[in-house]
């Protein structure tokens, strides 16, 4: 083959397959160098150079410079750096020295090598064309056809020679899929393989259904309507959020369609999934309402601080509130990103009287009050000493039975309460010095390691040591960072047992 047939074997590959010529020339090149070493041996250095405009080449023996003092060189592929500078002055360890051989023919050995690092490299370029060309996609619902079944994964041709794999943990469960069924999934990774499909698809995410209804609804499409969110139990049932930018649209009609036709069309997409379709509310507590429908609440408490809130519904509600295997109450906790607690109003009522009690045996203790005062904080909502010091005195003013003489009592009382207990803190800080392995605990303050010292809890093996309601009565303290603070105390333990 001469140096025009290089060039045109160059461009004919890369007219075929779309692949770079630089990719062609650079396979013909590693194709003549594996050619040279078996002719000059197998132990040598070289290089093939071919001219991109001629195709004529040169192969080129290298030598690296390593330093005099290497422990062991390889002599045929490196050279000393005294050795080398003796004839090429200037030259540095790292350097490379090149030497032209006489160059092979490119003949039949050399032909049948480089057709198998071309189709090597002609592979490899096309696989990561495909990612390339796939990755910005990722999020976005892919349509292809089952091609072949391997091992429970489904081979999917989304076209254009392009695979993807939808695996079995991503079908949705018990869905009958057959070869030549063309099949609606999500692109969830696309990523270089050695071998096998690089795209890798999804059935079960929420984004899926979004997607879909975005396909189906034009009102969805143009951005009049909103899905907000998705939360599903893949093939059996979900929720979606919607609301309408348009005050003359019904988010949840369009949703729906003439005669149900689009919402059924998404369900069969998805092997017979129910869809319940939810107002979007930007109130937390009426967006809760419309994700627990069908079920009737009778009432809602919030907890901002721990984000839940306690949902009371009557006894014949309880059912439907909380559905089957707690689906209905999970996939509308989901959906809202609130915990929620389902209860019947009795227990509600239950729950509001203990913590209201607690509430005014605060206040009680705390303050010095009489049951009515006391009474009359809780059921405003006041729930700290610190409200009572520190709130607006008009707040207070504007309750009925309060007078301009109780307000200011009531938060001389709390602020001389709150004064005595940082004093009281001051003087146990004070007292007790925490090891300096306990203030090296990750998610420690100084103050907090202060705290743990006045409690006698002075080094880290000390705080590993403890349970969690041991450290619940220590201010600033909750069950989530007890938990925090001791795992990472024992962590030590667990890197002992590994080394062991």
């Amino acid at each position: 083959m001469d140096t025009r047939e290089i060039l045109q074997v160059v461009d004919v590959v890369s007219n075929e397959k779309g692949v770079p010529k630089e990719v062609i020339f650079e396979a013909i090149e590693a194709a003549l160098a594996v050619a040279s070493r078996k002719v000059h041996g197998e132990a040598l250095d070289v290089r093939v150079s071919i001219d991109r405009l001629t195709g004529e080449y040169d192969t080129l023996r290298r030598w690296t410079v390593v330093e005099d003092d290497a422990e062991e060189i390889e002599t045929e592929q490196q050279v000393t750096v005294s050795a080398a500078q003796a004839e090429h002055p200037g030259l540095a360890p790292g350097d490379v020295i090149e030497e032209l051989l006489p160059s092979v023919a490119f003949g039949r050995i050399a032909s049948q090598m480089a057709k198998q690092v071309i189709v090597q490299k002609v592979r490899e370029a096309e696989r990561e064309q495909i990612v390339e060309a796939y990755t910005p996609r990722i999020g976005n619902m892919l349509i292809g056809q089952v091609k072949r079944l391997d091992r429970g994964n489904l081979i999917v041709d989304l076209g254009g020679n392009v695979e993807a794999l939808l695996t079995r943990e991503e079908m949705i469960a018990r869905e009958n899929i057959r070869i030549s069924d063309r099949v609606c999934a999500l692109l969830i990774d696309a990523r270089i393989e050695q071998r096998g499909p690089q795209l890798f698809l999804s059935r079960r995410v929420p984004k899926l259904m979004m997607e879909l209804f975005r396909r189906e609804v034009p009102e969805v499409a143009d951005g009049v309507v909103e899905v907000v969110g998705c939360s599903r139990d893949p093939g059996v049932r979900a929720k979606i959020a919607v609301r309408s930018y348009d005050p003359r649209i019904d988010p949840i009609g369009a949703c729906v369609g003439m005669h149900g036709t689009r919402v059924q069309s998404v369900s069969n997409d998805l092997a017979g999934e129910r869809v319940d379709i939810v107002l979007y509310d930007a109130n937390p507590a009426q967006f809760v309402l419309n994700a627990l429908s069908p079920a009737k609440v009778v009432s809602i408490t919030m907890d901002e601080e721990s984000h839940t809130m306690d949902v009371a519904v009557a006894e014949d509600q309880l059912p439907i509130a909380i559905g089957r295997g707690g689906q209905n109450v999970r996939l509308a906790s989901e959906l809202t990103g609130w915990d929620l607690n389902i209860m019947t109003e009795e227990q509600a009522a239950l729950k509001q009287e203990a913590e209201t009690g607690v509430l005014r045996q605060l206040f009680i203790d705390k303050l010095d009050l009489d049951e009515n005062v006391a009474d009359i904080l809780v059921q405003e909502g006041f729930t700290s000493v610190e409200e009572v010091a520190f709130v607006p005195a008009a707040e207070l003013l504007a309750i009925q039975e309060f007078d301009e003489d109780i307000v200011q009592e009531l938060r001389s009382r709390a602020q001389n309460v709150l004064l005595t207990q940082e004093i009281s803190r001051e003087e146990h800080l004070g007292n007790a010095e925490p090891a300096a392995d306990l203030l090296e605990v990750e998610g420690m303050t100084r103050r907090l390691a202060y705290q743990l010292a006045s409690h006698g809890i002075i080094t880290r093996e000390d705080l590993a040591d403890q349970a969690v309601i041991d450290l619940l009565d220590i201010e600033g303290i909750d069950e989530t960072l007890a938990g925090q603070l001791i795992m990472a105390a024992r962590a030590a333990w667990f890197a002992d047992g590994a080394q062991a």
